[in-house]
């Protein structure tokens, strides 16, 4: 019996110090919206461009050519600060990206292909002075039909991407402002996305001591990305303002 409660207090421990370990911007707090997307797509979702299905168990997004757009399905929260998770799969699709809208056109994206992980500050005002800030550009390898974890923080005015064991984080004084409309989009054909949750968050104390570990923003900007890629184009992005909350 004391072996036994011994082995559950120290699993439990270990645990716990786990859960800590991983903390990095945020500390998740009440679940705002959480589904393994193995239904087919419906309310609350709301897709504005593509082919959203179920296919295998999963949710399923795809480019439709006539278009001329990537494919785009959000949700209608709004949220504070607050932790996303999901998983992908890339079934042929060029891109895909985890997009949050502000009140106004874009706020900040993780932006996937199958060589990179761009972690970035939007352009909110597309027929304006304002520009998108990339923050980091990883260099990954992504092979199709294999599945990977995207996770993206953000409290206050700083945004944490991680996809994987690739972590990346910026600041921008947009992020203070409303964040809307989470959602995913799709450059090209196809891309699966499953176990989505989102949840409350709040500022990790020791964020400080793990921001020191992390690539200042900037610092790593591998090149290669396409063009279409830094434009936005097929990740949910329009050219006008009649697409921003796209």
């Amino acid at each position: 019996m004391k072996k036994s409660l011994f082995f559950c207090l120290f699993t439990g421990l270990t645990l716990s110090s786990s859960a800590a370990e991983k903390a990095l911007l945020a500390i998740p707090d009440a679940t705002i919206y959480e589904h393994k997307l193995d239904s087919a797509p419906g309310s609350p979702w709301k897709a504005a461009k593509g082919k959203w299905e179920l296919v295998q168990g999963v949710m399923r997004g795809s480019e439709l050519p006539e278009d001329k757009h990537g494919a785009v399905t959000r949700l209608p929260n709004k949220l504070q600060d607050f932790i996303i998770e999901f998983e992908f799969k890339l079934e042929g699709a060029r891109s895909i990206s985890l997009s949050i809208n502000a009140v106004k056109d874009h706020m900040a994206r993780i932006a996937i292909t199958s060589k990179s992980v761009t972690v970035q500050r939007d352009d909110n005002d597309h027929e304006g002075p304002d520009k998108s800030v990339i923050f980091a550009r990883l260099p990954a390898d992504f092979s199709p039909g294999t599945w990977h974890k995207v996770r993206l923080e953000m409290v206050g005015d700083v945004m944490l991407g991680q996809v994987d064991d690739l972590v990346a984080w910026g600041s921008s004084d947009l992020f203070k402002t409303p964040k809307m409309a989470p959602g995913f989009t799709v450059g090209g054909q196809s891309a699966d996305f499953r176990n989505l949750s989102i949840r409350e968050a709040s500022l990790n104390p020791a964020w400080e001591s793990v921001k020191a570990t992390l690539p200042e923003p900037g610092s790593k900007v591998a090149p290669g990305q396409t063009k279409a890629a830094a434009k936005g184009k097929g990740n949910g992005k329009g050219k006008g303002k009649k697409k921003a909350t796209e």
